[in-house]
Formats: structure tokens, C-alpha cells, sequence
């Protein structure tokens, strides 16, 4: 019963995601989910109870991946290696969850007004993590004297585009969809632009 539920879980939100970053959350209708993930409307309460707590989920099915992202930042003591990673795993929320990433995004320009506060502070605590350790980077002379924030702005602009301005991308690459290599290309223009304007240096090989 737990797999079938589970199951049905990611089939709603993923449902849920498109609907909401089709229509918006006051535009969306539970039953418009329900046909597209092709279960009865009932279900759709029975998993999630209401609109607003299935929004939630859509969220939280980003913000999940969005948090784990810093994850390069501890693994790596080597600036080069983490930012490259970093880099890689941004672009992959992008590939993985194109429509929960428009519906963040989306939410974000309204001003956030259905994000929860645990998610909020969850989000800014990383934010600060991640700039700290970029400005402990700096003050060891292994990257060049950049504003943090703002280099953690522009790796997010330049990965979450390819989600949340999907079809302009598509349109000018003339393509229906991306594929691998499309993120393999971004990966790897974006991590150059990064390593190099930013001037960020290896550890020293260990003696």
C-alpha cells in the first residue's frame, strides 16, 4: 500500500506542477490535475486534502533538490571541484523538474506569498552557508575578490533559465526539447564563465 501511495503521490504532483505553471495557483483546478494524471478528482484530496496543500508539495518537490544542491559546497574542499559540481547539479533541477521549477519561480515573483516560512528560512540559511564559503574561498586567495551574493545570483539565472524559460531556449535552438547534451554544453560554458572570470584556483597539491 506504501509503494502504491507513493506512486500515486508523484503522479498527482507531477501533475500538479504542469497544471500550476500552466495556469498559476488561482487559475488551476483539482480537477484539470486529476484528468491529466488520470485519476479521480476524490484521490487528489485524498492524498493532499486540499489545493493549497498540494501546491505545497509542488514546491516542496523543488525546494527538496534546490537545498541538496549545496551539498558540492561540504563534499569539496577544492573551490574548483565544488562550484563545477554545483554548477551540474543546478542545471540537473532544471533538466529533472522543469515544471515545479516555473512554478517556484513563478511564486517568487509574486512576491512569495504561498511559501511557507520553514522554506523561506531553510532557503536563506543556505544562501548564507554557501556565501561564506565562497568569501572563506576569497580570503585564502583561492578565487578573485567577488561579491558572493551576487556570483550565487548569477550561477542561479544562468541554471534555472533552461527551466523556467524553457521555450525561449528551445525556440532559438530550434528544438521541441532539450537533451543531455544541451545541459552538457550549459554545464560546461556556465562552470568556464565561472572558473575562469572569477579566477577560482585548485587546493595546492598536498606535499
Amino acid at each position: 500500500m506504501s509503494r502504491i501511495r507513493a506512486k500515486n503521490e508523484e503522479v498527482i504532483i507531477r501533475a500538479a506542477s504542469r497544471v500550476f505553471a500552466e495556469h498559476g495557483y488561482a487559475a488551476t483546478k483539482t480537477a484539470d490535475i486529476a484528468q491529466l494524471a488520470d485519476l479521480p478528482k476524490p484521490n487528489i484530496y485524498y492524498y493532499f486534502g486540499s489545493k493549497e496543500k498540494l501546491y505545497r508539495a509542488v514546491l516542496e518537490s523543488v525546494v527538496e533538490p534546490l537545498l541538496a544542491a549545496s551539498a558540492p559546497f561540504i563534499e569539496y574542499q577544492d573551490p574548483v571541484e565544488a562550484l563545477t559540481a554545483y554548477i551540474k547539479y543546478k542545471l540537473m533541477i532544471s533538466k529533472n523538474y522543469p515544471y515545479a521549477s516555473k512554478v517556484f519561480a513563478n511564486e517568487i515573483m509574486h512576491g512569495a506569498p504561498h511559501l511557507p516560512a520553514d522554506i523561506v528560512e531553510q532557503l536563506a540559511e543556505q544562501t548564507r552557508t554557501l556565501s561564506a564559503k565562497l568569501n572563506d574561498w576569497i580570503a585564502n586567495d583561492l578565487m578573485a575578490a567577488i561579491d558572493a551574493h551576487h556570483l550565487l545570483f548569477a550561477i542561479w539565472s544562468s541554471t534555472q533559465t533552461y527551466a523556467d524559460f524553457n521555450w525561449q531556449i528551445t525556440m532559438a535552438l530550434g528544438k521541441e526539447e532539450l537533451d543531455d547534451q544541451d545541459f552538457e554544453r550549459a554545464a560546461e560554458l556556465i562552470t568556464r564563465m565561472v572558473i575562469d572570470g572569477c579566477a577560482v584556483k585548485s587546493l595546492p597539491a598536498a606535499p
